[in-house]
């Protein structure tokens, strides 16, 4: 192995950082970075269990968990014998987060990973601010002073003004079990727009480019804005120089991702907008052919970027919409900024001018209070929006957010609901895929079998296989963008040739 082994886990931005993070932390042989995500205490879990594999099938090698799950509760991880350091989001920009001394086994070896710290309840962060076991997040928070500094300088040693693994390079006033292996700062005053520049995506045949990070809302069940702090976009032209530079080394396709991407540029020189840098993007490198954008707030698709989505050609005939629900009391609830009739507007719109864009959407079953009646309503907009990629949440509590406060449903009743979206989402994405039998797609072609993506994201394979990305063959190489004559559906994927 060359390198620093990478999970990860979650989004498309933690894609992108942790390829950035693989080439600050390059001839690392012996270091796992293990990039996690907390958007559901689900996804926590798979963060814990991925290190305890890692240990187990890497035995001596530096663990380092980074990602929002760190972010949120540092502690945790840090108890963990396995692990060497806990690093924030902020942190893992800078190469000396990775520059640890080698394994030594912890003081707590032995102790089971997923039993509470004997060091009793935290008095750390649960989540960057919310307490675990909290359900309300302390009012004020409290802010230390950050400074904008140089991504590849040392970490600045602070007394930090919040809370207690809000400091950085483990200044815990309590020093408890396993704080000297924690570097997490305070998220909540970052004001950085500098952006993960990697050098490369590894095995990837698309590449994913920063443009934004953090959040201004507050939707109820989301503790994502406690682990990346306030929206920050990443200047145009640093967007530009990245894509050119990754277009220049071969990749054909480029994801524009944050964490609230339709966000973009309000906090910049100009008062910019998502629109006027996907503009800037396709003028600017007429070299590449195949541009997406990662989830958007269907609200904030302004005119601009509403032209560009249904016109421009190289802008794949793909979103994904962050939806979470299709009655409008749940939608209130949640504190989301759309009505069901918006989002059902704005898709009738976009199809009106662009009939073969998929929509893709998130969903969420069995949040707090929803009636059955309110789920149906959900369930319905699966048809009403014309759903085909969809992506279904069942409701899981986030401690220190306003719907942990909210009465729950039982466990069994959020199954079977998410169940139950599950199955017509599924139904819904195999009658697309038939609709698309003996249609010609154009494909990226991103394993050696020749699976790939069409322009729409459905799922396709290259009946005969793919080279190699860069082999001198007159075969289709991995990377490529070719055209193909779909024939057929198997096992949930289109399989054609190309023309």
């Amino acid at each position: 192995m060359s390198g620093p082994e990478l999970i990860t886990l979650g989004c498309r931005l933690n894609a992108a950082e942790s390829e950035a993070m693989r080439g600050l932390a390059a001839g690392q042989d012996d270091l796992v970075i293990i990039n996690s995500c907390a958007v559901t205490g689900e996804a926590v879990r798979q963060a814990r269990k991925a290190v305890r594999a890692a240990a187990k099938r890497r035995p001596g090698a530096r663990i380092v968990v980074t990602g929002c799950a760190a972010q949120l509760d540092p502690a945790m991880f840090a108890v963990m014998p396995e692990v060497s350091a806990v690093v924030g989001n902020r942190e893992k920009r800078e190469a000396a987060s990775f520059n640890l001394p080698p394994f030594v086994p912890s003081e707590v070896e032995g102790q089971d990973a997923d039993a509470s710290p004997e060091a009793g309840p935290s008095t750390a962060l649960g989540t960057n601010g919310l307490r675990e076991g909290t359900s309300t997040p302390p009012t004020p928070f409290a802010l230390s002073a950050v400074e904008v500094r140089d991504p590849g300088a040392a970490p600045v040693i602070r007394p930090s003004t919040a809370l207690r693994t809000n400091g950085v390079w483990g200044s815990h006033e309590d020093g408890g079990v396993g704080a000297h292996k924690i570097r997490v700062s305070d998220i909540l005053a970052a004001t950085d727009t500098a952006p993960h520049l990697a050098a490369g995506f590894g095995t990837r045949a698309r590449a994913f480019v920063e443009v934004q990070t953090g959040c201004d809302h507050r939707c109820t069940f989301c503790i994502i804005p406690y682990a990346r702090g306030p929206s920050r976009s990443v200047p145009a032209g640093g967007v530009i120089e990245r894509i050119r530079a990754l277009v220049a080394d071969g990749y054909r396709e480029i994801v524009l991702t944050g964490v609230d991407t339709t966000s973009y540029g309000p906090d910049l020189p100009g008062h910019q907008s998502l629109g006027q840098l996907v503009e800037r993007v396709l003028t600017l490198v007429p070299e590449l052919p195949r541009l997406r954008l990662s989830s958007l707030d269907s609200i904030e698709i302004d005119d601009r970027l509403f032209a560009l989505l249904t016109q421009e050609p190289r802008l794949q005939p793909h979103l994904h919409l962050s939806l979470q629900a299709g009655d409008d009391k749940v939608l209130k609830r949640m504190k989301r900024r759309h009505s069901r009739a918006q989002a059902v507007a704005m898709v009738e719109r976009l199809k009106a001018a662009r009939p073969e864009i998929a929509i893709g959407a998130d969903l969420i079953a069995g949040f707090p209070t929803e009636t059955e009646q309110q789920a149906l309503n959900t369930l319905a907009l699966l048809d009403d929006c014309d759903i085909v990629l969809g992506h279904i949440f069942p409701y899981s509590v986030r401690a220190g957010t306003p719907a942990a406060r909210m009465p729950q449903h039982d466990a069994a009743t959020i199954r079977a609901r998410a169940a139950r979206l599950r199955d017509a989402a599924d139904a819904r994405r195999a009658a697309w895929l038939s609709t698309l039998v003996g249609t010609t797609q154009s494909v990226l072609v991103e394993r050696l079998d020749g699976r790939g993506h069409a322009g729409n994201y459905a799922p396709i394979r290259l009946a005969s296989g793919a080279a190699p990305w860069g082999a001198t063959t007159n075969r289709v190489r991995r990377g490529d963008v070719v055209s193909m004559r779909v024939s057929h559906v198997e096992d949930g994927m289109l399989v054609g040739e190309t023309r």
